[in-house]
């Protein structure tokens, strides 16, 4: 069932590299959910492509895959049933909203049954801005399974999904994109999501409410784009919402100018209201990209968070790291996204060093 452990090159914070060829992510990998379960285990779902991936859309999802580890550090692919051993692939009818590439973005237990949030698109060609864009009318999904690998996908009413686009004039009306669902102590579900609002074309969350998981009711945008010159003046991105000391806590992608990305951090005591938690980092964030013009493997961006909590009170921070290129943000498809790791200075969740950096970052 599992293949060759994973092996990376020596740059700080690189954790996680490409499939070897011939594998469903042997272009790229991105968007790590992982989990530390309860017996030891760490589990980590994860999106990307391979190289014969239709290069029409320009995102670095595809399909989706699972590694194992005993520690959190070193992974070891696990070889799915599916397409070149994924273990969730793009539904093959046409006529639903996933049916041309999909992304996993929460992986949650509940009722004894593993929970997967997603997100994907159908073929439609769409224009945003100056850009014309294939695949990106992204809609939301579940999908459950007992073991992690094999998933069986609830039937939403918009084509498949649980989530459908907004109404012309609403910020989510060109995409609703990587859904976060966590159920609070009141029994009310929360989802968190986010979109590029194409009449500002800035990127901000939105929210949605239900009493089951299943039927949901949207709140609207949550939190928009932050202050001129901040490291999250074009809009908010991926996030990670997990409780912690009686408070919420959103580890969110912020996206500066010209496209870099940087982590942030927002608190709320009760999941809806939310406040900005300004950081040591360049422009206010917590967690940088590498310094521009440095060739490092994450120069661009640094993104798509997931923080795990240890037992010394310290946290890991997994995240997608993506290199400078010359066409920047406009050719996702040309960076080279990779999954790398982040350690907190002790408890303080609000300085990170990079795994293995021995002179920092």
């Amino acid at each position: 069932m599992l293949a060759t452990p994973t092996t990376t090159a020596a740059a700080p914070g690189l954790l996680f590299s490409p499939g070897p060829a011939g594998a469903w992510d042997d272009q790229r990998v991105s968007g790590p959910v992982v989990r530390r379960e309860a017996d030891g285990r760490w589990q980590m779902w994860y999106y990307g492509r391979d190289s014969t991936f239709d290069p029409e859309i320009n995102l670095p999802t595809g399909r989706c895959g699972l590694a194992l580890s005993a520690d959190g550090l070193h992974w070891t692919r696990v070889q799915g049933s599916l397409t070149q051993g994924a273990v969730f692939d793009p539904h093959p009818d046409p006529a639903r909203f996933d049916s041309s590439h999909v992304g996993v973005s929460d992986v949650v237990r509940n009722a004894g049954l593993y929970w997967m949030w997603y997100f994907g698109g159908d073929h439609t060609r769409t224009r945003i801005g100056q850009f014309e864009v294939k695949g990106l009318q992204l809609r939301l999904g579940c999908a459950l399974s007992r073991d992690g690998v094999h998933w069986l996908r609830l039937e939403g009413p918009y084509r498949g999904a649980l989530l459908d686009l907004g109404a012309p004039g609403e910020p989510d009306m060109a995409l609703c994109g990587w859904p976060q669902v966590r159920r609070f102590p009141d029994g009310l579900w929360r989802m968190y999501y986010h979109t590029l609002d194409p009449q500002r074309m800035v990127f901000v969350v939105c929210l949605a409410e239900s009493s089951d998981g299943l039927t949901w009711t949207k709140r609207g945008e949550l939190l928009g784009p932050g202050a001129p010159g901040a490291f999250d003046a074009l809009g908010i991105g991926t996030r990670h919402v997990l409780a912690h000391n009686d408070q919420w806590l959103m580890f969110y992608e912020g996206v500066g100018e010209g496209g870099y990305r940087s982590i942030g951090l927002a608190v709320s005591d009760n999941g809806s209201d939310w406040q900005r938690q300004p950081g040591a980092e360049p422009n206010g964030a917590i967690f940088s990209h590498a310094p521009k013009g440095s060739g490092r493997w994450d120069a661009f961006a640094v993104g798509t968070p997931r923080v795990v909590p240890m037992a010394d009170g310290s946290f890991r921070l997994y995240y997608v790291g993506a290199n400078e290129t010359p066409s920047g943000f406009v050719n996702e498809l040309a960076m080279v996204q990779q999954i790398g790791l982040a350690i907190s200075d002790g408890s303080d969740f609000t300085r990170w060093q990079r795994w293995q950096d021995n002179e920092g970052a």
